[in-house]
């Protein structure tokens, strides 16, 4: 089976992000799970390589997406329900884009236009974040199925010898 999919970690008791990156092609599940895994913990520049000690602290969430559809504008979305990716143009004329996956919004508390300005900065945009940059903006959005386990329910499957 192929599918997009995107690799979380977070740490800590209060579940801070540690790390996420994916792909949005369809790609083999064992093989991207594999990749991503190593991929989101060791590589996402936003964080330093996870550590040895941190293995007891960490949450890993898989997140198949699914349902991709054309948004007719920027607030063509439901918080909550809808992940999003955008492409936009930054203020020099590059082709950027970002994305959020459906649970970011309601994690952060953000509502639609609060997700679209972070999202645009996010995706490297330095300028003044006006309606107009907002309505240029080209939305897609889509659904996930997600999946977490802790460190320590996966030392419990691995110990037992069976497949959580």
């Amino acid at each position: 089976m192929s599918s997009p999919l995107f690799v979380t970690w977070k740490i800590g008791k209060d579940r801070r992000l540690r790390g996420c990156m994916g792909t949005f092609d369809a790609i083999n599940l064992h093989s991207g799970l594999k990749e991503y895994a190593v991929t989101s913990a060791f590589k996402d520049s936003r964080f330093p390589p996870v550590s040895r000690d941190e293995f007891s602290k960490l949450h890993v969430s898989v997140s198949i997406l699914r349902h991709f559809e054309e948004g007719l504008d920027f607030l063509d979305w439901e918080v909550g329900i809808h992940g999003i990716r955008i492409e936009f143009h930054n203020e020099k004329g590059n082709k950027r884009t970002a994305t959020y996956l459906p649970e970011v919004a309601p994690e952060q508390g953000w509502d639609r236009i609060q997700t679209i300005d972070s999202l645009l900065r996010k995706g490297g945009f330095k300028g003044s974040v006006t309606n107009e940059v907002r309505r240029s903006i080209r939305l897609t959005r889509y659904q996930s199925e997600k999946i977490t386990i802790s460190y320590q329910e996966y030392m419990m499957c691995w110990r037992a010898r069976r497949y959580c």
